[in-house]
C-alpha cells in the first residue's frame, strides 16, 4: 500500500522512517510546480515501494526530472538505477561522490553492510565547489557542499511557502576513515547549516524537525557529542 507524508506545501517524504524498508534513508520529493526533484533513493530493495509512494504524492510525473544524491552510501543510492529508469530523470551529485556512484567502489558505498549489490549509475549533472543552484519550476534548490560524513556530501535547501526547508542527510554521522570521513570538515559543515537558520530539517534517518529552534537544537546536540573526538 502506497504511503506518503506531506511535510509542508510541495515537500513530501516518500521513503524511509516507516514508509519503506527500515534500511532505507529518508527519501524526499520536492515539487516546484512544473518541475520536481527526488532527494536520495533508499538502499534498493524497496525501490518499487518508493516508486508507488511517489505516484501517491500526486505530483506531475512528467515534471519529475531530477534525482539529487546527497552522498554515495548504499542506503541513499541503492534504488538509484531503478528510479532513474522509471523517472527518466537526470542524476545530480557532487564530483567527490562519483567514485561511489559511478564506479561503485565498495569501500565507499558500504554496500556489503546491507548485503546489497549496487548497480553503477551515470551522473548527468556534476556539482563542484561550495554551492550550486538548481532551478526547479518556481523554486530554486541550493545544493550546499557539506563534507565530513563523506568528502562530497551535500545538504540541499529551499525556501518554499515562507519557510526554509533543509534536507540535511546524515548530520548525525557515523564517521569512518574508509569513506573519507573528516570530523574537522564536518564541524565546519554543521556551522554552515546552523547559519542557514532553517525552519524545517528533513533529516536522513531520524525524521522531521521543526521549528527553527528544534533544528538548531538537533544540530548542536551532535556538535556537542563529537566535540572531543
Amino acid at each position: 500500500m502506497a504511503r506518503v507524508k506531506e511535510i509542508t506545501a510541495g515537500v513530501y517524504q516518500v521513503g524511509g522512517d516507516g514508509l519503506s524498508r527500515a534500511e532505507d534513508c529518508c527519501v524526499y520529493l520536492l515539487d516546484g510546480g512544473g518541475e520536481s526533484a527526488l532527494i536520495d533513493t533508499g538502499a534498493g530493495r524497496s525501490a518499487s515501494m518508493i516508486w508507488n509512494n511517489i505516484i501517491a504524492a500526486a505530483v506531475d510525473m512528467s515534471g519529475l526530472k531530477y534525482i539529487v544524491v546527497t552522498h554515495g552510501h548504499i542506503d541513499h543510492i541503492g534504488g538509484l538505477a531503478f528510479l532513474k529508469e522509471k523517472l527518466q530523470a537526470q542524476v545530480i551529485a557532487h564530483s567527490l561522490e562519483l567514485p561511489a556512484i559511478e564506479e561503485g567502489l565498495p569501500q565507499l558505498t558500504a554496500a556489503s553492510w546491507y548485503g546489497v549489490t549496487y548497480e553503477k549509475v551515470k551522473v548527468e549533472q556534476v556539482l563542484k565547489g561550495e554551492e550550486q543552484r538548481l532551478k526547479l519550476g518556481q523554486l530554486e534548490l541550493i545544493c550546499l557542499h557539506t563534507p565530513g560524513h563523506t568528502p562530497g556530501g551535500i545538504s540541499p535547501y529551499v525556501d518554499i511557502a515562507g519557510k526554509r526547508v533543509l534536507f540535511g542527510q546524515d548530520i548525525h554521522g557515523p564517521f569512518n576513515e574508509q569513506w573519507g570521513s573528516d570530523l574537522k570538515q564536518w564541524r565546519l559543515s554543521m556551522q554552515k547549516l546552523l547559519e542557514l537558520e532553517a525552519d524545517i530539517l528533513c533529516e536522513g534517518h531520524f525524521g522531521i524537525y521543526s521549528p527553527a529552534a528544534a533544528v538548531r537544537k538537533y544540530i548542536e546536540g551532535y556538535l556537542r557529542q563529537y566535540a572531543r573526538k
